[in-house]
């Protein structure tokens, strides 16, 4: 495989599971779970749940039930300082910048987001580009659009560039294109409903997809000498 162009989620993926930021943003988002439908914080957990496995993130999900206000929304899951809750990896950027590979970054939230975790982790100028939830009209991944979208913006298609993501779903949803994902981590979640409409609009690919995995980022050198040989 010739590989011109690597793709990446962002949380999760460029820095791992167990850092604090994650169980920041999942806070803030049942937060705004229970807010919407008056219920307690914990009724939110059981409610997400059970119907976030039908949709591409929580926030379609209050979308389809009546939520309007998207950018406080945003705000609130993703405030100023969020980048307080990770930490600072002195490693990323060698490793990134070794890789002579054009990198860009697919992410379901928002750019402002993107911009703190980058910028914090010091990879920022590492990266030619973001593809966030708004230039996806909202619906990110598994739906074939956000994929489209972000191999628009960085220039690469479905054969020559690999995409990278910490859950099955999204990794399913690239798969389901015909390219080639990586699942990073050792905690993937669960695979894509066969039945949510990222599934349904897919066309035939012109050939099947794959999902490789790796344990962590910092495999990613062994990965694409991997690759490179398929």
């Amino acid at each position: 495989m010739v590989i011109t162009h690597l793709i990446f989620d962002l949380d999760n993926t460029l820095y791992s599971s167990t850092a604090a930021m994650d169980s920041g943003i999942t806070f803030r988002m049942l937060s705004c779970v229970a807010e919407f439908f008056n219920i307690s914080y914990d009724e939110a957990v059981v409610l997400r749940k059970q119907k976030l496995p039908g949709f591409s993130t929580t926030l379609e999900w209050l979308r389809r039930e009546g939520f309007t206000d998207t950018e406080y929304y945003f705000a609130r899951v993703h405030p100023e300082n969020e980048a307080d809750e990770l930490p600072a990896d002195p490693n990323l950027r060698p490793l990134l910048a070794s890789i002579n590979i054009p990198k860009s970054v697919l992410t379901n939230s928002p750019r402002e987001h993107a911009d703190r975790v980058l910028a914090k982790l010091n990879v920022s100028d590492l990266f030619t580009g973001v593809c966030d939830i708004r230039d996806c009209g909202l619906n990110g991944k598994p739906y074939a659009g956000a994929y489209l979208k972000a191999l628009e913006k960085c220039g690469g298609s479905v054969d020559n560039t690999i995409f990278f993501d910490d859950q099955y779903k999204y990794t399913d949803g690239y798969e389901a294109l015909g390219g080639t994902a990586v699942a990073v981590g050792t905690e993937n979640g669960p695979h894509l409903r066969a039945d949510m409409t990222a599934a349904r609009e897919n066309k035939q690919p012109p050939h099947p997809g794959r999902t490789l995995h790796m344990p962590c980022i910092y495999d990613l050198p062994a990965l694409l000498k991997q690759t490179a040989g398929l």
